[in-house]
């Protein structure tokens, strides 16, 4: 009995030796000694790594035995080369630079209004005239006295070819009849102006002075003519476009009232920047063979600004913005057959948009598999399952 004593004493002494007392943290920073709390955070460092590796050991050993493996799950978005065109949006109205209305150039009683309002006139035609005072019988007495100096002439240039008469008399007849012709063609001139014509071919706008009234030059408007064949928008655009925008390129121009869009060009760039809203003329060709576009109509106008034959268009949603700045997307690499891959952080450079799609001018390939849905969930080498 006494020796079992003796052994099971001799059993916990071992036992205490051969453990190391722990000592609690709380009590090494109650002692206040540097060095004895630098000792404690090195140990418990090293602690924290054997674990560490342990875990990594167990998770490894996880990931080979267990069959199901809980992955992220993903769609993929694949890059493809396509055709790029952007378009500028501005504002603009309608306009025609054949709208006008005509006023008398003398004055008097509009006798004749020979058209009605939306009547299709040529150009040259008459579509009024005013009385004109007596002028018409003027022009036919100096029509007369032209004739006989012009006889007059005749005679005294035969006379003076056969070196008869005097060289006086026949420059006396030679500058009658040169007068007598420039005073009926000045009076007939003045005639003319008697007789509103058509100045270009369009439509009858509006008659505005009844048959019947006195005008007077340049005061009382007569008829509006208007021509829908050559109509156009002018618009204002930024000074940035200068390089982007010029003559030839295509637009599309939408009217909100018509419901309909046509396709048409730029026909003219001003050369003339606004220092007011720094912005320059853009003058766009409407063509409008049907009629029914009509002066001062809204509409939207899309100017070609920019176009890549080759360009890489992903949706906007799978792009995000770090801390610095940068712009990064997702892309999968290292398929294996079980659809099972890494992904992959990418930084890339965009360009313009089109509608939900934005241009990637750097970082991306034809042919890259990017993370479509699932993309904000993962991380940089990440192993991921796709399920398109």
């Amino acid at each position: 009995m006494k020796k079992i004593f003796t052994l099971a004493c001799i059993s916990l002494l071992v036992a205490s030796c051969g453990k190391k007392e722990t000592v609690s943290i709380d009590t090494v920073i109650e002692e206040g000694n540097l060095a004895t709390i630098r000792s404690k955070r090195t140990e418990i460092v090293q602690e924290q790594q054997e674990i560490a590796a342990k875990l990594a050991q167990l998770d490894a050993a996880i990931a080979k035995l267990d069959s199901v493996k809980k992955l992220p799950l993903v769609t993929t978005y694949i890059a493809k080369d396509t055709l790029f065109t952007h378009y500028l949006e501005l504002q603009g109205n309608v306009a025609t630079k054949k709208n006008i209305v005509l006023y008398p150039e003398m004055g008097g009683t509009l006798i004749k209004v020979y058209v009605k309002e939306g009547q299709r006139v040529a150009k040259g035609q008459t579509l009024a005239s005013i009385d004109d005072g007596g002028l018409s019988q003027q022009v036919a007495q100096l029509e007369v006295q032209a004739a006989l100096a012009k006889t007059t002439f005749e005679r005294q240039q035969k006379l003076w070819d056969q070196k008869i008469g005097s060289e006086i008399q026949f420059l006396q007849s030679k500058a009658s009849y040169e007068a007598q012709q420039n005073a009926v063609s000045q009076l007939k001139k003045q005639l003319a102006k008697a007789t509103i014509t058509a100045p270009f071919s369009g439509i009858i706008d509006d008659v505005i002075t009844e048959q019947g009234s006195i005008v007077a030059p340049g005061q009382n408007p007569l008829i509006r003519i208007v021509n829908l064949d050559q109509m156009y928008i002018e618009t204002e655009v930024p000074e940035s476009y200068i390089p982007y925008i010029t003559k030839g390129k295509e637009v599309q121009v939408y009217f909100p009232v018509l419901g309909s869009t046509i396709a048409t060009k730029v026909r003219q760039v001003g050369n003339y920047i606004n220092p007011n809203n720094r912005s320059f003329t853009v003058e766009v060709a409407i063509p409008n063979k049907e009629g029914t576009i009509k002066p001062n109509l809204t509409a939207k106008v899309r100017i070609n600004d920019y176009t890549n034959e080759k360009a890489i268009l992903i949706p906007q949603s799978i792009i995000s913005e770090n801390a610095d700045g940068d712009q990064y997307t997702y892309v999968t690499a290292s398929k294996d057959a079980d659809n099972i891959a890494t992904a992959k952080k990418v930084i890339v450079q965009t360009g313009k948009t089109k509608g939900d799609y934005i241009e990637i001018l750097k970082g991306l390939q034809h042919g890259d598999a990017l993370i479509s849905e699932g993309a904000r969930s993962v991380k940089d080498g990440q192993k991921v399952e796709i399920i398109n």
